[in-house]
């Protein structure tokens, strides 16, 4: 009699924690998800205030033109294009930010200080959002290669979550003159 009640209070103990692990797993694919959201919501931020640059009129024709096809591309790419096209935003936004005098040809105009301080914000959010994604798929991926969670196979048919890597190192602001 005791073997079976220690048999049914494992088998009780071991339903709580797979449960307990099914659950943490749907957890971090909503917390990926979530993080991914706030990641395109970033990077399509971004892109608006590349366009707005592009439409200030305070930089060269060439650097204007260029912003502008690399933030439409961003904005348009598919899912196996985008860290492609959200890299060539990045360098595109580098050679126009780091150009001698646009900042302060940019915040002479009216409402400059506003995009600069929009620019400088939007920047600091994708590369945040980015890591902040990139944790959340590194800690996804670290819980379902566990052995319980592949042999029980825990996670479902959910798909597993790809890092997403592009450059978005910020542009180097030059010296405002004096």
């Amino acid at each position: 009699m005791t073997e079976i009640l220690v048999a049914i209070a494992f088998l009780i103990l071991a339903a709580f924690y797979l449960s307990w692990r099914a659950s943490r797993l749907d957890r971090l694919h909503t917390r990926v998800e979530t993080a991914r959201a706030a990641l395109d919501a970033a990077l399509v931020r971004r892109s608006a205030i590349a366009l707005e640059l592009a439409a200030s009129r305070r930089l060269d024709p060439a650097t204007s033109l260029l912003l502008a096809a690399a933030a439409h591309e961003a904005r348009t790419a598919g899912p196996d294009e985008r860290e492609m096209a959200e890299s060539d935003l990045s360098k595109a936004m580098r050679a126009a930010v780091e150009q001698p005098r646009f900042r302060e040809s940019l915040a002479e105009t009216a409402g400059g200080a506003d995009t600069l301080n929009e620019l400088d914000e939007s920047l600091a959010k994708v590369v945040y959002s980015r890591r902040f994604y990139n944790n959340a798929v590194a800690t996804t991926r670290a819980a379902r290669r566990r052995p319980l969670v592949r042999a029980l196979r825990l996670a479902g048919s959910a798909e597993l979550p790809a890092f997403f890597d592009i450059d978005d190192d910020p542009p180097e602001i030059p010296p405002t003159g004096g």
